[in-house]
C-alpha cells in the first residue's frame, strides 16, 4: 500500500476540517480564520504538514511519542492483532491474551507493589476511575465518609468531568459547572512564579504542608486521596523543590491517605526512569499511566493500583468500565511499545547520555535576557519568559501574550515548542539524537531572539 501523496490543497483541506470538525482547546472561529496545519505523516522526530515543510516536534504530539513516529513493527503487531481478535470485551467474567501479557508486564515494570491494572482508553479515563476506585476503597472499608480527593491548583488530570475536576485549571473549570464536589484544591509548588522571598526549600515545605492544613481542616475522616502528578506537565513543565515530595509523603503516610500519581506525562522514561516516582522517590497507592504506553499509536489508559487497594476493591463488584478497557488492539500495541523501549535500552540511554546533553544545553538557554529560568528533569524541560531575571517579574501584557508570539516564532522555525503561559516547554520524543538535540536547541534560541525584537518592536518588554 503506498502512502498518499496526492492530497487536496492545504486551503480547501483546512475549509473542510473548519466547516466539519470541532479542535480541543481551541477557539473554532479564530481557527478557522487562521486556518489548521495539516500533518501529512512523521518519522523519528520530524512531522511533515501538506505544504511540505519538515517539522521538528519538540512536544513528541502531545507528550506521547516517546518511540519516535514511524515504527513498523506497532502497526504490524495492530494488524495480526486485528486479523487474529480485533475486539473482545473483559466484563462478564471474560479475558483475553492481549490484556493478560500486557497486565503481567506493567505489574513487572511498575515500583513496589503496584501489581493490579484496569484499563481506560485514555488518561482522562483513567483519573475518572481513580476518583471511583479510592472512594469505593474506603466505602468497603466502613469509611464512606471518606470522599474528598485533594488536588492542587494548575494540575492537569485530564478533561472529562471528573478529570477536569481533580485538575486544577481554571479556565476548565470556568466552563460546564466544575469541579464536581468533593473535591479541594492546595495551591502548586511552583517557586519561581510563586515563591516570593523564600528560599525554594522553604516554599517546597511550605507547599506541601498546605496538604495537611487541609486534611485537618475537612477531617482525617473525610479526606480519601492526594492526587498530583510528579512534575506538572501541562501547567508548565512546574518542577517542585527537593522540599516538597518527601513531605507529601510524610503527610500521605501519617493520616493514611491515598496517594495518587498521575504519570500520564512522566511514565514511561519521560523522566529517565520508568516512571517519575522512581526518579523523586514517591511511593505511590495508584498510579495514572496512558500517553507513552503506547507512545501514543493507540488509545489506552490504565490505573496500576498496590495489592492493599486491589485486595480491598476484590471484596465487592466493583460496577465500573469502558466498553474499550483493556482493548486487544491497544493492549497488542502497548506491549510492543514497551518491548522496544525495553530493548532498545531507551530509558537508559535518556537518563545516561541524552537527557543530560539536553540539560546542559537547556540551562544554558538561562542566559538568553528574556529567560527568567530554565527547569528540566529527563526530557521535559521548560523556560520562564520574564522581561526582568532579577525580580522574576510577569509582562505587563496579559498572561500567554508574549508566551503565543514565541510559540508562533517556533512554529516559524518549523519547532513544535508549547506555550503555557508566558513559560515555553518541550517534551522530544525520547529517541531524540544529540544532532536533533542541537537543532532543537538552536531553533528555540532563535524562536527566543526574534521575540525579544517583536517585543522591543511593539513595546512590551515591561
Amino acid at each position: 500500500m503506498n502512502m498518499i501523496t496526492n492530497h487536496m490543497p492545504t486551503a480547501e483541506l483546512q475549509a473542510l476540517d473548519a466547516a466539519h470538525h470541532i479542535h480541543p482547546f481551541s477557539a473554532q472561529g479564530e481557527l478557522a480564520k487562521k486556518g489548521a496545519r495539516v500533518i501529512m505523516r512523521a518519522k523519528g522526530v520530524t512531522l511533515t504538514d501538506s505544504e511540505g515543510e519538515e517539522i521538528l516536534d519538540g512536544m513528541a504530539g502531545l507528550w506521547c511519542v516517546n518511540i519516535g513516529y514511524g515504527r513498523d513493527e506497532l502497526a504490524e503487531v495492530a494488524a495480526r492483532q486485528m486479523r487474529e481478535l480485533p475486539y473482545y470485551n473483559t466484563f462478564f467474567q471474560t479475558t483475553h491474551v492481549p490484556v493478560i501479557a500486557l497486565s503481567a508486564k506493567l505489574a513487572e515494570l511498575a515500583p513496589g507493589d503496584l501489581n493490579h491494572v484496569f484499563y481506560g482508553g485514555s488518561g482522562s479515563e483513567a483519573n475518572d476511575t481513580n476518583m471511583r476506585l479510592v472512594r469505593t476503597y474506603w466505602a468497603q472499608k466502613g469509611k464512606d465518609s471518606k470522599k474528598v480527593i485533594i488536588s492542587r491548583k494548575n494540575a492537569y488530570h485530564g478533561s472529562t468531568m471528573a478529570g477536569a475536576s481533580l485538575g486544577g485549571m481554571s479556565g476548565m473549570h470556568a466552563q460546564g459547572g466544575l469541579p464536581l464536589p468533593d473535591v479541594h484544591h492546595i495551591n502548586q509548588p511552583n517557586w519561581y512564579a510563586e515563591g516570593g522571598d523564600m528560599t525554594p526549600e522553604e516554599f517546597g515545605l511550605q507547599r506541601a504542608r498546605e496538604l495537611e492544613e487541609a486534611i485537618l481542616e475537612m477531617g482525617e475522616d473525610r479526606v480519601a486521596a492526594f492526587i498530583a502528578e510528579p512534575v506538572q506537565g501541562a501547567g508548565g513543565v512546574i518542577v517542585a523543590p527537593d522540599t516538597y515530595w518527601p513531605e507529601i509523603q510524610r503527610i500521605c503516610d501519617k493520616y493514611e491517605i491515598l496517594l495518587i500519581v498521575d504519570e500520564v506525562i512522566c511514565g514511561f522514561g519521560r523522566t529517565g526512569n520508568w516512571f517519575g516516582c522512581q526518579t523523586l522517590n514517591i511511593r505511590p497507592d495508584i498510579i495514572t499511566v496512558a500517553k507513552g504506553l503506547s507512545s501514543g499509536y493507540a488509545p489506552i489508559a490504565a490505573s496500576i493500583v498496590s495489592d492493599e487497594v486491589a485486595e480491598v476493591i476484590g471484596g465487592c463488584e466493583f460496577n465500573h468500565g469502558y466498553t474499550y478497557s483493556g482493548h486487544p488492539v491497544a493492549a497488542a500495541v502497548a506491549l510492543e511499545n514497551l518491548r522496544i523501549l525495553e530493548e532498545e535500552k531507551i530509558v537508559e540511554t535518556v537518563r545516561e547520555d541524552t537527557a543530560p546533553y539536553l540539560k546542559e544545553k537547556w540551562e544554558a538557554l538561562a542566559d538568553h535576557p528574556l529567560v527568567g529560568e530554565a527547569k528540566i528533569v529527563g526530557m521535559m524541560a521548560s523556560v520562564a519568559l520574564t522581561p526582568n531575571k532579577e525580580t522574576r517579574a510577569p509582562f505587563a501584557a496579559d498572561v500567554g501574550t508574549v508566551g503565543l508570539i514565541c510559540r508562533e516564532h517556533c512554529f516559524g522555525n518549523n519547532l513544535i515548542m508549547r506555550h503555557v503561559g508566558d513559560r515555553m516547554v518541550i517534551s522530544p520524543p525520547l529517541v531524540i539524537t544529540k544532532e536533533e538535540i542541537d537543532t532543537l536547541i538552536e531553533r528555540a534560541r532563535r524562536a527566543l531572539d526574534l521575540t525579544l525584537a517583536q517585543l522591543k518592536e511593539e513595546d512590551l518588554l515591561k
